[in-house]
């Protein structure tokens, strides 16, 4: 039965591997992984290294197979990673419905989530969990020296009731 739980700073190394092998299924296609893997790697055990107070993880038999974090404990997604091992059997949603829990629970009506356009695993996983497209961008990406398109979405928690005039 898989586990949600706060990450430990001793499983860094675990989840840095599970985000470097989610990352390359990610880009494939889209960039060079073999020039880009290590700075990817440094990349994940930074992050990790610096802000796994802020990351959950699903563990399966006892095994982290998934992470995600809210780096500042706000209602942004900013990373969202299962182990393609296990991909499509549901560990994902889990994850996702935990984070917008604490989302919510911290009093924010709305969860964000952002990725390159170009990710159609991710965009298609968000949207059959309820997200929208709420913006597309177009920014230079120093480390890949090129332009790279990112979609932001977005998912509301709380509906406001329409305003009704009259009966």
């Amino acid at each position: 039965m898989p586990l949600i739980r706060h990450a430990r700073q001793d499983e860094v190394d675990a989840l840095t591997a599970i985000g470097l092998r989610a990352w390359e299924g990610a880009v494939n296609g889209l960039v060079d992984i073999a020039s880009m893997r290590r700075l990817a790697e440094n990349a994940f055990a930074d992050f990790l290294t610096k802000n796994w107070l802020s990351v959950s993880l699903i563990e399966v038999d006892g095994r982290p197979r998934g992470w995600a974090a809210r780096e500042n404990f706000d209602e942004i997604i900013s990373d969202l990673w299962i182990d393609p091992d296990v991909q499509a059997q549901g560990l994902g949603g889990r994850l996702l419905a935990d984070i917008e829990l604490r989302i919510s629970n911290d009093g924010f009506e709305t969860a964000k989530a952002k990725t390159h356009a170009q990710n159609a695993g991710a965009i298609g996983f968000f949207r059959k969990h309820g997200y929208g497209v709420s913006w597309l961008s177009t920014a230079y990406a120093p480390k890949l020296d090129r332009d790279v398109e990112f979609i932001g979405l977005s998912k509301q928690f709380v509906v406001a009731d329409p305003v009704l005039y009259g009966r």
